[in-house]
């Protein structure tokens, strides 16, 4: 899709993984960031990968990749604002590298949704639950973010509350923005093994 450059967000620490970096983690025989981003990379113009670590792995997936320009793994918002830095195109897409089934017409939904209620920033929802860090934003906002972030603010939903923001509902694909932050989850996520033939 022109004009929109694809951020995976793979700059965590993967506490609850058990301090693993969760986008390297093999679900169903590759990579989880494999997945996330063979579904996404078809839907933009461009692709960045948002990585603090393993950062030769992670460009071995063809991609650029780069870091926080906030140091201490501030969270997602400093991937969004490496991501808006790096970019050259109008609108810039996230989605976690966590969330190996994201949907194939997120970023044409989410521009869809920012378009029809002239908002500068659009996210994903289903149901009541909102999902901050499937988000479209105009690159403009770039200013008034590294602002925020100056201030010491580092949650999402706080810096997109106030923006005109419009929230796209997804309750039709709900089970796509399943994540996986646990080994638990993981484990639940895999193949499961046949339970034997039938007699």
């Amino acid at each position: 899709m022109n004009g929109v450059t694809g951020v995976v967000l793979a700059g965590g620490l993967g506490r609850r993984m058990g301090g693993v970096d969760k986008g390297l983690v093999e679900l169903q025989g590759k990579p989880m960031v494999q997945h996330v981003v063979e579904r996404l990379a078809p839907q933009v113009e461009d692709l960045l990968i948002n990585a603090n670590q393993n950062v030769e792995r992670y460009g071995a997936f063809g991609f650029r990749v780069v870091a926080d320009a906030i140091t201490g793994f501030a969270g997602p918002l400093a991937g969004l604002h490496a991501g808006m830095t790096a970019a050259s195109t109008e609108l810039v897409a996230t989605v976690p590298c966590d969330s190996p089934f994201l949907p194939s017409d997120l970023v044409e939904r989410l521009r869809r949704g920012m378009s029809e209620g002239q908002a500068d920033f659009a996210v994903a929802r289903t149901h009541d639950q909102p999902h901050p860090v499937f988000c479209i934003a105009r690159r403009s906002l770039l200013p008034q973010l590294e602002t925020f972030l100056a201030s010491g603010g580092r949650k999402i939903d706080a810096w997109y509350a106030a923006l005109r923001v419009a929230e796209v509902r997804f309750d039709d694909e709900a089970e796509a923005f399943r994540n996986i932050n646990t080994r638990a989850e993981l484990d639940a996520a895999q193949p499961q093994p046949t339970s034997g033939t039938r007699s």
